[in-house]
């Protein structure tokens, strides 16, 4: 069974069961100096976790994922330019870029295509695919129509989406995202972390299920979804 939990903004704890028959843990955008986090990077001292993956190198995605790495033996897993610098910090990394899936053993990881910006080469989401679900996480990205050959090519189970606005999509822009990816379930997230991004995560479950038959999953921080 595969678990997803939620650590505010849009920082994610996921466990998958492995492509090689064992369990693997995935931390995506771990910013966990974020004011909703339940844990900070200390709790992870001695834990095992397998990746640690970066859609782009804002502060509020990049965050913690270096001291992360390092702490728990991750590989940081992002576009080229992001996983020399973690290098470049002393961390573990594997680069890559937007297309297929990434060479790797255990999990099929491919970067997809986000409209946002990023210092560092470019910003993506990322679809992380283990023997038991296939989770996209968006990153920071506003709608575009390509969501579509998303849902196509890799048919998520969860699909994690910004929905604050501002520099992501908002929730109107979020429920048609969900509409074309078509996955089971829908978790919002990057909103409420500070006023500019205020978003009603409520509105966005109403729109979605009204005209979609994906089930909107609110969590609060802290919070978990286990799947199927």
């Amino acid at each position: 069974m595969a678990r997803v939990r939620f650590l505010g903004h849009a920082a994610f704890d996921i466990t998958l069961g492995g492509l090689d028959g064992a369990e693997k843990r995935v931390l995506i955008d771990p910013w966990l100096d974020n004011p909703l986090s339940p844990v900070k990077p200390s709790s992870y001292r001695g834990t095992r976790v397998d990746y640690v993956i970066v859609t782009h190198d804002h502060g509020d995605h990049l965050g913690n994922a270096i001291e992360l790495a390092k702490l728990t033996g991750a590989k940081v897993v992002g576009v080229y330019e992001v996983a020399e610098h973690a290098r470049e910090q002393g961390a573990e990394a594997v680069g890559g870029n937007v297309g297929g899936a990434l060479a790797l053993p255990d999990l099929e990881i491919v970067l997809t295509p986000a409209v946002h910006s990023s210092s560092r080469g470019v910003p993506v989401g990322a679809v992380v695919r283990g023997a038991d679900a296939c989770v996209y996480h968006a990153g920071d990205t506003g709608l575009f129509g390509d969501m579509a050959l998303i849902g196509e090519l890799y048919q998520p189970d969860v699909a994690l989406l910004p929905i604050g606005g501002h520099f992501t999509m908002g929730v109107r822009e979020a429920a048609r995202a969900v509409s074309l990816i078509r996955p089971r379930v829908a978790v919002p997230m990057h909103y409420n972390t500070f006023p500019l991004i205020r978003a009603d995560p409520m509105e966005f479950k109403r729109l979605v299920e009204s005209v979609t038959r994906t089930r909107v999953v609110v969590l609060a921080p802290g919070e978990e979804l286990s799947y199927p």
